[in-house]
């Protein structure tokens, strides 16, 4: 019974990095996270097949019929809208899940007594905050036709940069949040780094540069569409990515956690 006893609090923590975050562990959680990367990008381009397939093809046939020269296809309609959408999602989603899984690994245990299902939770949340809405809100998507061929460059340029801003940024509230726990409490400390990463987003997407490139006649409804269903595939990524992977994770720990804990075999003569 009382070995029984010793058993249990073992199994329902999973959260010992000394123990857990050795270089066989971190391996399988990098196999494990973009696993589910790959397998929330198939649920993604499920959705993005079904709602943005309209709006994708509205835009198409306006820019077949506002086009001036009469070029030919490099990439089929039918390949855009199906093997090229899966593949970039597929591609993304394999790398979102490998970065996940790494500041998986480091946040584990660091950010909080979370579990391997929470942590990933919190993770999939602040990477969707900062990897997609904030920048999102500033440069949101257009299909094809919108894009001006003379700004594409810059406009590139300014999301990236503007993704990258947004990560540090939350980087930097989870590392006031930590500063000011021990002082303030886990609750207020949240509260205000989450206040601070707001503010600063806020002024990063007034004062950043515009790019206007909505070409005369197209219709805004189109546009509007194929931003919801960029946003609902984005949403369900990284929603996706949270559920997947934060089981696989749990999997993973809980074995690591059984291999070093079994009994030992009683010594010869004892």
């Amino acid at each position: 019974m009382g070995a029984r006893r010793q058993a249990s609090p073992r199994l329902s923590l999973p959260l010992s990095r000394a123990a857990q975050m050795n270089s066989s562990t971190v391996r399988f959680l990098l196999v494990r996270g973009m696993l589910a990367g790959v397998l929330s990008g198939v649920l993604a381009f499920g959705l993005g097949y079904l709602v943005g397939e309209k709006p994708l093809r509205a835009a198409l046939d306006f820019e077949a019929t506002h086009s001036a020269e009469a070029a030919t296809e490099v990439v089929s309609r039918s390949m855009q809208e199906t093997a090229g959408l899966a593949t970039g999602v597929l591609v993304f989603g394999a790398a979102l899940g490998g970065i996940a899984a790494l500041a998986f690994c480091f946040a584990l245990g660091r950010i909080g007594r979370f579990g391997p299902r929470a942590t990933a939770a919190l993770i999939a949340l602040g990477g969707f905050v900062t990897v997609f809405l904030v920048p999102f809100l500033k440069y949101p998507a257009n299909p094809p036709a919108v894009s001006d061929p003379d700004t594409l460059d810059q406009r590139t340029i300014l999301y990236v940069l503007m993704v990258v801003l947004s990560v540090l940024l939350g980087i930097a509230a989870v590392l006031i949040g930590r500063y000011l726990g021990p002082r303030l409490g886990n609750w207020n400390a949240t509260v205000l780094a989450s206040i601070a990463f707001v503010a600063a987003a806020a002024l990063a997407l007034a004062f950043g540069p515009a790019v206007n490139e909505m070409p005369e006649g197209f219709p805004a409804g189109v546009v509007w569409q194929f931003r919801l269903s960029a946003a609902g595939m984005q949403t369900v990524l990284w929603a996706a990515f949270a559920v997947i992977f934060g089981y696989l994770a749990e999997s993973v720990l809980q074995a690591q956690t059984l291999v070093p804990h079994r009994s030992p075999k009683p010594a010869p003569g004892i």
